[in-house]
């Protein structure tokens, strides 16, 4: 009985890319003994992704589609697909095609040779990507792996193979604002990452700019480490000693007379320790906040139309 393989794909407003797609995995498979199926979440688009996946879905079998009531993220529309996909293998991958297809029968080899995650990462020399975009990820990765407890490959993807039991643990895993790079690299398991040099995208423009991947290695920080409360802690303490170095100078300044003079020094003085104060204040205000809304226990996402039983 041959094994099956389930392609997770989620799309945002990437209708004239999803047939391009389908096709493009469909060729790959055409040439490998596996079952498969593609499994695409719609996250809220606001083109005509719904209608293709539709159409696409009457047409072929291997196709199937759930549709999300509004936009979620990501990571939440993967949530989605992984907990529909019942293949032996899962492989997760983006729709508008820089991801290359070509690459999963060497997913699968890895796999096979008792690999239960396979994950591929951008090469240095990608040709496509903006210069900003390669400082822009760089700096990312960076502050991720000095600030949180992961070791996560400079231009990690969500491009991968996981295993049936993988996919089984992470369908168990309820908090909040799942941030699945780090999720896969926490959980363990024998990994292996392979290079890859993105293709040119099809259509359309990339969803992620420097704000969001600003606020993606702010939740993947927090999410994996408690390093910022440590560094905050160590901060104000290290400032509350260097201010008794200012008691002597008042202790001369007093007996001897002296005006205590400087008024834009203290104003900047105030301005410096309060502006570090607010920053402290704000990422414990981060922990609690993420506290807060995992206490609610909302789900993930909200399906609103689905061809999946």
């Amino acid at each position: 009985m041959k094994k099956k393989v389930s392609i997770v794909i989620p799309a945002f407003n990437e209708a004239t890319n999803i047939p391009k797609v389908t096709e493009a995995v469909a060729h790959v498979f055409s040439e490998l003994d596996y079952d498969f199926e593609i499994i695409f979440i719609d996250d809220g688009s606001t083109d005509a992704s719904a209608s293709v996946l539709r159409q696409l879905a009457a047409a072929n079998r291997q196709v199937s589609y759930i549709l999300l009531s509004r936009n979620f993220g990501k990571d939440s529309a993967l949530s989605a697909g992984l907990s529909k996909a019942h293949g032996d293998a899962v492989i997760t991958m983006d729709a508008d095609l820089q991801h290359p297809p070509t690459l999963i029968p060497a997913f699968l080899e890895h796999w096979e040779n008792g690999n239960e995650v396979v994950y591929a990462y951008r090469e240095s020399k990608n040709e496509h990507a903006s210069r900003m975009n390669k400082v822009s990820s760089g700096l990312f990765y960076s502050i991720i792996n000095n600030l949180s407890d992961l070791e996560l490959e400079d231009g990690i993807s969500d491009f991968r193979l996981l295993d049936k039991k993988v996919v089984d643990i992470l369908n168990t895993m309820s908090e909040d604002e799942p941030f699945f790079r780090g999720l896969i690299k926490w959980i363990g398991f024998a990994q292996k990452g392979l290079p890859y040099v993105p293709e040119e995208r099809h259509s359309g423009r990339s969803k992620y700019n420097t704000r969001q991947l600003t606020k993606l290695a702010i939740r993947g920080i927090t999410s994996f480490s408690t390093k910022p409360l440590y560094i905050a802690t160590y901060l104000g303490l290290s400032f509350s000693l260097l201010s008794l170095l200012y008691i002597p100078y008042i202790g001369y300044s007093y007996y001897f007379g002296h005006t205590i003079s400087g008024w834009s020094s203290i104003i900047a003085t105030i301005a410096f320790f309060g502006g570090l104060q607010l920053m402290i204040l704000g990422i414990i205000g981060l922990y609690l906040g993420k506290l807060f809304m995992q206490s609610k226990q909302r789900p993930h996402y909200i399906v609103k139309e689905s061809n999946l039983s």
